[in-house]
């Protein structure tokens, strides 16, 4: 066996290769480029014939040069920087740090440590796409949100008359096609009807447009405490300028929110998916993608639950025992993983009766949603294993535990 310890960078990344025995038989610095990774095929390529005997260690599980080698038939293992930290410090005590002395280590990690490691996944192009497209509208909905809060807290320092008047979902059409033309108290007092009905019109409004504008000039033309005219003429500023944001962002959402319902519905897991309560289009997306589809990933439904954050941990030393929640996890993961189980508390008889019996136990709301999600996921690991569509009385029977 060769073993390479690649240590990724933006324009370059650093290569040392390792024989089984701990000798280093090669180091190079390559360009990130064809020709860099021509480089790397052949330090190996001077080694050994055979790609599949091959391991390499890198701090990233995609990317390009993940692909290449992938697809070189390298076995290839993604390891967390964290690891790799700890693993450097089981051999200096220095603090030394470079980039070919972390190649060296990932090198050394995959000759010694590479069965407690994950190997990067096998998975279809049609899922790795479906992850693409689910993540950029994830993001995007998460950014719209950040303008939207950063666009209620200045309301609430000059213009209280549009937070009564569009409530707290300020990414709604009105209000952004009203805080578009009246950004200040000023603009919004001296809005006639008319205007304000054109606006909902363009906003998309179709139903109850004159009793909607009728209540909105109300609000607006309210008495409320004022800022000083010029601050709230820069803060009228500002607050357009977070509107155009949010406006762009509800379109590129609508947009991605599109492709990715093209994508996932072509995959062969998604009739399988679609069928357990709480997941629809866009959410069984997103678990779709970010678990994958390459059935040698998870040895069992509890590797799943692992790799989702919803089993906890145990910390256990002498007299003290504490079962914890698993907070290092895929962040876009676990917060559709919250939502479906959220979600599957009004569409699943047995999800209700579930998460009522934690409550009676004393748990949160949040502690007994994610003992929920952690349910959830070792179903979904049953269907998909099976491929089998969800059964209510066959997940929730009693006394059988399947796909817990």
């Amino acid at each position: 066996m060769i073993f390479v310890g690649v240590d990724w960078a933006e324009d370059h990344h650093d290569v040392c290769v390792m024989d089984e025995a701990g000798v280093v038989l090669g180091r190079r610095r390559i360009e990130d480029s064809v020709n860099g990774l021509a480089e790397l095929h052949g330090l190996v390529g001077a080694h050994t014939d055979e790609p599949d005997e091959v391991a390499v260690g890198i701090e990233v599980d995609r990317g390009l040069i993940v692909t290449a080698l992938v697809g070189a038939g390298y076995a290839v293992y993604a390891v967390n920087p964290m690891a790799t930290s700890r693993y450097r410090d089981r051999h200096t005590s220095s603090g030394a740090k470079s980039d070919p002395g972390d190649a060296k280590v990932l090198a050394d990690l995959v000759r010694t440590d590479r069965h407690n490691h994950r190997q990067v996944s096998g998975d279809t192009e049609l899922v790795e796409g479906v992850k693409v497209l689910a993540r950029a509208h994830q993001s995007a909905i998460w950014g719209r949100q950040r303008q939207v809060n950063a666009l209620r807290s200045a309301l609430r320092e000059y213009y209280p008359g549009a937070l009564v008047a569009f409530g707290t979902d300020l990414s709604h059409h009105d209000a952004v096609a009203v805080l578009s033309i009246a950004p200040t108290p000023a603009l919004g007092r001296g809005l006639s009807r008319s205007k304000i009905v054109s606006a909902l019109r363009r906003g998309g409004r179709r139903r109850y447009i004159e009793r909607r504008a009728e209540e909105i000039q109300a609000f607006l033309r309210a008495d409320y405490l004022e800022a000083p005219q010029e601050i709230a003429r820069a803060q009228g500023e500002v607050a357009k300028a977070s509107v155009a944001l949010i406006d762009a962002f509800t379109k590129q959402i609508v947009a991605l929110e599109l492709s990715l319902s093209e994508h996932f519905e072509q995959h062969p897991d998604a009739k399988v998916v679609l069928s357990l309560p709480g997941l629809g289009t866009v959410l069984g997306a997103r678990v779709l993608g970010e678990f994958g589809d390459d059935r040698t990933r998870y040895a069992s439904a509890k590797s799943r639950k692992n790799y989702g954050g919803t089993s906890p941990i145990t910390k256990a030393s002498g007299r003290s025992h504490a079962v914890l929640a698993r907070h290092a996890r895929n962040r876009h993961l676990g917060h559709s993983l919250d939502q479906w189980a959220f979600c599957s508390i009004t569409s699943s008889q047995g999800a209700r009766r579930y998460y009522d019996e934690l409550r009676d136990r004393k748990k949160t709301h949040r502690q007994a949603i994610r003992q929920l999600a952690n349910r959830w996921v070792g179903i979904l690991h049953y269907c998909l294993e099976r491929e089998e569509l969800y059964c209510e009385d066959s997940a929730w029977k009693e006394g059988s535990r399947p796909a817990a």
